[in-house]
Parts: C-alpha cells; sequence; structure tokens
C-alpha cells in the first residue's frame, strides 16, 4: 500500500510514522522544502510536493490544518484519479467532507477523526471517527474500520453531521472552559503559589487549563466557529454559572445542597457508573507523580 499523507505538522508526522510501521511504503508531502528533506532523512520515507505525492498513491490521508484545507484540496484535485480513496483527519466533519465533494468529485472521499493527539503511541483503545455519506464511501469505511481495529482502536461510524454535533461536547466545550479558566487562574495574584498546594481537583483544571493554552490557535478557533449551536452550549453554561454564583453570593447553603443533589439525580438517571469518576480522577493523577 502507498499511502501519502500530505502536511508536515505533528499529526501528518505522527501518521506518517504509524502507516510506515503497518507496512506502507509513505509519501510525505508538504510546502518546505527544507523540512521535507529533514523527515525524509529521519523518517526514512519518501517525499514529493502534493500533486506527485497523491498521484502514485493509492490512499490520501490529508493532515493539514482547516485554515489551509480548501486550498490543498483543490492544489490536489487535478491529480486525483477515480475511486481513489482521499481521507482527512480535521477534528470537524460537516466543513471538509462539502470541500473534498465540492472538489474532488471522482475521488473517494472518506471523513475521519482520530479522537487523540500526536502524544499517542498508537491507535490502540483511542476513539477514532469515520463519516461515510454515500454507500461507496460505507463500504471503504468499513474495510478501513477493519484495517483499524486490528490494533484495537475504538471505531465508530456515523454521519458528519451527527460528528459535529457531539464535538461540540467533547472538543468545544472543554475548550471553552480551559481557555476561560486559564484567563480566570492567570489573573490571581497567587496562581504560580496555589499551583504548589494544588489538590486533585484543582490539579485537573489546571492540567486542563494550561494544556488548552498550548494548543493550536487555529485548530481551536475553527472547531469554535464552525460547530453549529456550539455556541448555545456555551450560553447554557454561563447562564448555569450565574445561577451558581446568584446562590453563592446569597450564602443559601441549604439551596446550593439541594442543587447538587439535583444533579446527583440527574448523573445517576444519566450513567449509573457516574461515581466512579473520582476514583478516575486519582487514577489519572496518580500517573503522573514522581
Amino acid at each position: 500500500m502507498r499511502t501519502a499523507v500530505l502536511g508536515t505538522g505533528k499529526m501528518g508526522v505522527w501518521f506518517a510514522k504509524y502507516c510506515k510501521s503497518k507496512g506502507d511504503t509513505v509519501i510525505l508531502a508538504g510546502r518546505n522544502a527544507e523540512k521535507l528533506a529533514e523527515l525524509k532523512n529521519e523518517l526514512g520515507v519518501e517525499t514529493a510536493d502534493f500533486p506527485t505525492a497523491v498521484r502514485g498513491a493509492d490512499r490520501v490521508l490529508i493532515c493539514v490544518s482547516i485554515s489551509s484545507f480548501e486550498e490543498i484540496v483543490k492544489t490536489i484535485s487535478p491529480a486525483v484519479h477515480a475511486d481513489q480513496p482521499i481521507m482527512d483527519i480535521c477534528s470537524i466533519k460537516e466543513y471538509p467532507i462539502n470541500i473534498m465533494h465540492q472538489h474532488l468529485k471522482d475521488a473517494l472521499v472518506l471523513g475521519t477523526h482520530p479522537v487523540f493527539g500526536p502524544g499517542s503511541n498508537g491507535v490502540a483503545h483511542k476513539a477514532y471517527v469515520l463519516t461515510p455519506t454515500n454507500p461507496k464511501e460505507q463500504t471503504y469505511a468499513e474495510e478501513f474500520k477493519a484495517w483499524l481495529e486490528k490494533d484495537q482502536a475504538h471505531v465508530f461510524v456515523m454521519t458528519p453531521q451527527k460528528h459535529d454535533e457531539l464535538m461540540g461536547i467533547v472538543l468545544g466545550f472543554p475548550h471553552f472552559l480551559g481557555l476561560a479558566a486559564c484567563e480566570t487562574l492567570l489573573e490571581q495574584p497567587g496562581f504560580s503559589e496555589s499551583k504548589k498546594l494544588a489538590g486533585t481537583t484543582y490539579r485537573m483544571l489546571v492540567t486542563l487549563a494550561e494544556s488548552v493554552a498550548m494548543e493550536t490557535p487555529d485548530l481551536y478557533a475553527n472547531v469554535q466557529t464552525k460547530l453549529a449551536n456550539l455556541d448555545k452550549m456555551e450560553e447554557r453554561f454561563i447562564t448555569n454559572a450565574q445561577q451558581w454564583l446568584d446562590l453563592m453570593k446569597k450564602k443559601d447553603s441549604n439551596a446550593l445542597m439541594e442543587r447538587m443533589n439535583q444533579l446527583r439525580t440527574k448523573l445517576e438517571k444519566t450513567d449509573n457508573q457516574y461515581t466512579k469518576s473520582y476514583e478516575t480522577m486519582y487514577k489519572m493523577l496518580q500517573s503522573t507523580e514522581e
């Protein structure tokens, strides 16, 4: 299998390594010739410009930023042959799939989303989403799903619309929380000192806040602006937060306890295993302790 990986960012490099480890011949393409030359030696892969990489590939994996996605798709469109599998790994799905369908009409397009970052040591036990939109794509999705499941990936097949709805919860809302929390914490004079005294819950909050702030602004901006209805969920969070704040300002302990009990009741109805989360949180943090 000759796999063209388009993009030399962290995920592009990750997939070049992964596909090579699975026995593929990898052709890596990017804009920066100097970086490509370095990666060719470092990874032991072939390199080429975007159209050349696509022209000689059995399948293509587009690993570029959302902001440059349409430009790259247009660039490779003359080189794509009929029924050639072209996949993207964007964190949102409706937008890139529409772009690929618009410009790569003869290709076999499949939207994918590996729900992990470049720090992962493989796909085992990681979520991987495939979003076919027609019977031909569905057939290929099943083949690709089987290939991923050989490495114990947890593969989910759904529509692009369903994916983006879920990603509002899985990605968009945590990004929003992390960014707002990071700004709020940095405004506190004792923030640096507070980290030395951090308990379990605070360590989780600080870890979320700092890790979100370190991520790629382009990715987060596109997730926040291109996922439908995400703003409504974030507005709902602000409403809920204001209600909690009002109770705290009133120093109404009984009302606070009652609202917490209502939350527990709702959680029990939604997921009766929710009590394991506290234990899981401890395990996650203990794995980072020295």
